[in-house]
């Protein structure tokens, strides 16, 4: 690609960017990133993209869940575990439900900064800078908090290695084996209405493994290790840019900073900077797609993205919301496939379905969230496509942040244990559910083809 290459975005118009008022040590900061070792390996990337041609296929599924926003504080073994834990659970229910295999995406390793609606942010009179994530600034609403700071991109390296480091340790080290899925529970996953269900699900695959042992069929290796694979927003051009590194002997270029880079809703426009960037990548990318998308310009920027369709390499990342979706998707549906692009097709039930409360205070119904998931299989269907793949907001955390579920949380609950400094997460109980759901349509209904 002659006319890529990797500051080539700079040309466009890049939104979302922080501002930084000390350019020098910003350029110092980026010269440092430039050096450092990658976090991932292009063999990864490669491997997950195979993985996602055969999601968009049916023979596969993407489960990809995580924080909203990652924060520095929370790179501590404990929040590692829990949130692998609950996306392992998950996994288990949606191989016994789905029967294929579960390519396991974590919002992790890299999601440290955020989109925002607003530039400024006023409190009781006192406007501030927004929080735009820890790579950026702070989350106490201070002036000292609100500073850009270029260091923080340093950290956001540092922090991105050391969980990943851990994450690999755990999926390689036996933490994943299927014959030791007690080692994934969380403290309050017994107090859970599908507690007795998923131990029912553990007992059955493995009274079938323990047969399989018997016929010897398959390999305690192949029982022990899990792929689990990285992705975040790539927002800040800067940041990226300083981690895409050219294959060696090979004029490709990579992003070596996560597996699975996508593009947000706000930040998609064809002709823009965030466009230009991933054009050139070859990592397999995704795009948000929400309801002001139309037609043509979904497939203006497909042949953008991927002119030479190639398999693996786009997902679309549905975020309509349960009242627009019935509107929405379909349309986008018909175009693609006139336009026989290969992609693979994602649900977020989550950031279409976000509310306000009469007390400020960000959340998002559960049965809206279960009611975009059920909608977009049933539109999917109708069409002879596939949902290859779902995208949650989660947290292994007992948070009480999306109302409903089956512990039928309240507005009032909201407060007993509110943790994000941005967006609402599901817990594991809402999480479960989710996956429960998915798993139980297709038994009932099995996958179009």
């Amino acid at each position: 690609m002659s006319d890529w290459d990797p500051s080539s975005w700079r040309s466009k118009t890049a939104l979302q960017q922080p501002m930084y008022a000390d350019s020098d040590s910003l350029r110092d900061v980026l010269q440092q990133l430039g050096g450092r070792p990658p976090l991932v390996t292009r063999w990864e990337i490669d491997r997950l993209k195979s993985q996602l041609a055969l999601a968009a296929n049916g023979d596969a599924f993407l489960l990809q869940g995580g924080d909203c926003s990652e924060s520095f504080a929370a790179c501590r073994a404990d929040p590692i575990e829990k949130k692998l834990k609950v996306l392992l659970q998950m996994s288990l229910v949606l191989v016994y439900g789905l029967k294929k295999p579960i390519i396991r995406v974590g919002r992790i390793a890299g999601q440290y900064a955020k989109p925002r609606s607003s530039d400024t942010e006023t409190r009781d009179g006192v406007t501030l800078p927004s929080y735009r994530g820890d790579c950026v600034n702070r989350s106490p609403f201070t002036p000292e908090d609100r500073l850009t700071r270029p260091q923080n991109l340093l950290a956001a390296y540092e922090y991105s290695a050391q969980t990943l480091n851990y994450l690999r340790a755990l999926t390689e080290g036996g933490f994943a084996d299927l014959k030791h899925p007690e080692n994934w529970e969380l403290d309050f996953v017994s107090l859970s209405p599908q507690s007795d269900e998923y131990h029912q699900m553990v007992r059955g695959i493995g009274d079938s493994l323990n047969f399989l042992d018997v016929l010897g069929g398959v390999t305690r290796a192949e029982l022990s290790r899990v792929d689990f694979y990285t992705s975040h927003e790539a927002l800040l051009l800067a940041y990226e840019e300083a981690l895409t590194r050219r294959a060696s002997g090979e004029e490709e270029w990579y992003n070596l900073g996560t597996h699975f880079p996508w593009i947000g809703d706000r930040t998609r426009a064809v002709d823009g900077a965030h466009v230009e960037y991933f054009r050139g990548i070859k990592n397999p990318i995704a795009v948000k797609v929400g309801p002001s998308t139309t037609t043509d310009g979904l497939i203006e920027l497909l042949d953008r993205l991927n002119p030479s369709r190639e398999a693996g390499r786009m997902t679309l990342i549905c975020r309509f919301g349960a009242e627009r979706i019935g509107a929405s998707l379909p349309t986008l549906i018909d175009a693609v496939q006139k336009s026989n692009h290969p992609v693979l097709w994602s649900v977020d039930p989550m950031h279409g379905n976000t509310v306000t409360t009469d007390h400020g205070i960000k959340t998002r119904h559960f049965d809206q969230i279960l009611s975009e998931v059920r909608d977009s299989f049933a539109i999917h269907a109708r069409h002879g496509t596939i949902v290859g793949g779902i995208h949650l907001e989660l947290t292994g955390n007992n948070v009480t942040e999306c109302i409903g579920g089956a512990a039928g949380l309240k507005s009032s609950d909201l407060s007993t244990a509110y943790e994000s400094n941005v967006d609402p997460r599901l817990n594991y109980e809402q999480a479960m559910e989710i996956a429960f759901l998915i798993a139980g349509q297709a038994r009932v209904a099995g996958p179009p083809h």
